[in-house]
């Protein structure tokens, strides 16, 4: 895997702070942008979780990016109950394969891929939806520890790969399986999981590795014919 980067970039609250996990070998065929939990709970850019899901991602040969939500780290602004991170979430997606540095090693037309964990995961599925109704997809989206039940999480795309803790005691894996269920939307349980994933982030990268590796095996196999 390659190195790890921090920068920070100019967005509507002031200043975000970014970190870079990039991959070794290019080209760059994609790009993850990964949200982390409530700030206001201590939540960072830098929580286990959320740095899992990047570094699984760089791992797979993707640029992924973490940035602290308003208010957190050396980013400026004050948390705004998910709709200011939205709008941030979205600029870092649009902006980051602009930068200098990025550009000249991405893709000129990447996968993007969305995640989230906790109050991550209610941003990136806002952002997704967002996305989706300006005609512009994600390729994927990731949600771990789905905050249903905490925040008004949207429906989701049936393709989208959601993991939840069995034993997760802050976010109800029944709460999770109300909003799914009327969506039709799978969940993948990791047993004996807790809201952290305590003991079982190999478990966690392996089935995220999993999802990515199939989606573009499917994409091979379909350009193929």
């Amino acid at each position: 895997m390659g190195r790890v980067e921090k920068r920070l970039l100019a967005g509507a609250a002031g200043q975000i702070e970014l970190t870079l996990d990039w991959p070794g070998p290019q080209p760059i065929p994609g790009l993850a942008v990964v949200g982390h939990p409530h700030p206001l709970y201590g939540g960072t850019m830098d929580n286990k979780v959320a740095a899992t899901i990047a570094r699984t991602f760089a791992a797979l040969g993707w640029l992924a990016v973490r940035f602290n939500f308003r208010g957190v780290g050396a980013s400026a602004g004050v948390h705004d109950d998910g709709k200011g991170e939205t709008e941030d979430f979205l600029h870092v997606l649009r902006a980051v394969p602009t930068l200098e540095g990025v550009h000249e090693l991405l893709a000129p037309a990447p996968r993007l891929a969305l995640c989230g964990f906790s109050f991550g995961s209610f941003v990136a599925a806002n952002a997704a939806q967002a996305l989706a109704r300006a005609g512009q997809p994600a390729d994927a989206l990731v949600l771990v520890g789905a905050a249903a039940g905490k925040w008004p999480m949207p429906d989701v795309s049936p393709e989208a790969l959601v993991i939840h803790g069995e034993h997760d005691d802050t976010i109800t894996l029944d709460a999770v399986l109300d909003w799914a269920r009327p969506q039709g939307l799978p969940v993948l349980v990791i047993p004996g999981a807790d809201h952290f994933f305590h003991r079982r982030l190999a478990t966690l990268k392996a089935r995220i590795s999993a999802y990515i590796r199939g989606m573009l095996l499917i994409d091979a196999v379909g350009q193929s014919h």
